[in-house]
């Protein structure tokens, strides 16, 4: 069992990240957990964040030590919520939640579908150029949640393994979509892990149709 800390942001404007919701707040007490999110929670550019597949983002809270090492001289920056995640614990990192994992949390049940891809805007928070492509390269990346079953949610309450339902870790997972060179076999695998999203699911069967790697520089860079 894992207790959370818990996040959430509102919509805001700023001259080096635009329209964003990144920027999050602890939340006390219990909130409602929807399909859709955590109540009062949003998403700027809901074609890369939230919806039903994305509708929790959750950070291990000991990466920062990993960064903090890296970046001692961002030491008091380093701290979550600092890359917009909605959950932040110990002891559950991507070596140990797998695509497809279902926990109880509160009332209410949310099931793995895929890792972070990491974006741009962690360049800006961090004014570290290339943090996206950093994030992305050793793995550190995270992973997000559907809601299966809405209900009440507090950080009092643990986060508890229900289900095991792939043999495919977010680790593996993130080997295979960003790490590895083209390869259908483990694309097929990855889209065999029950519970992956939709638009993992997309990009892996776009990759075999096409036989290439889409290219990750707007993403990581906004270009």
């Amino acid at each position: 069992m894992y207790y959370p800390q818990i996040y959430r942001g509102k919509i805001s404007s700023s001259e080096t990240l635009g329209f964003s919701a990144i920027n999050k707040l602890v939340v006390n007490g219990r909130l409602q957990l929807t399909s859709l999110g955590l109540e009062g929670d949003e998403q700027a550019e809901t074609r890369f964040h939230g919806g039903t597949d994305r509708a929790l983002c959750h950070y291990p809270r000991e990466h920062y030590l990993f960064w903090k090492r890296q970046f001692p001289e961002l030491m008091e920056l380093l701290v979550s919520p600092l890359f917009g995640e909605n959950i932040s614990t110990e002891g559950m990192t991507e070596d140990t939640v797998y695509i497809g994992d279902i926990f109880q949390w509160g009332e209410a049940l949310i099931q793995v579908t895929q890792p972070r891809s990491p974006c741009y805007k962690l360049n800006f928070i961090t004014n570290i150029s290339e943090f996206s492509a950093m994030m992305q390269n050793n793995g550190r990346c995270g992973w997000l949640y559907r809601v299966i079953s809405s209900g009440l949610v507090s950080a009092g309450e643990p986060i508890k393994l229900l289900s095991r339902n792939s043999d495919v870790s977010v680790k593996e997972a993130i080997s295979i979509a960003f790490h590895n060179p083209f390869d259908e076999e483990l694309y097929r695998r990855l889209m065999g892990a029950a519970g992956l999203s939709a638009s993992w699911n997309l990009t892996m069967q776009k990759r075999i149709l096409y036989g290439r790697i889409e290219d990750f520089n707007r993403r990581l860079f906004g270009k």
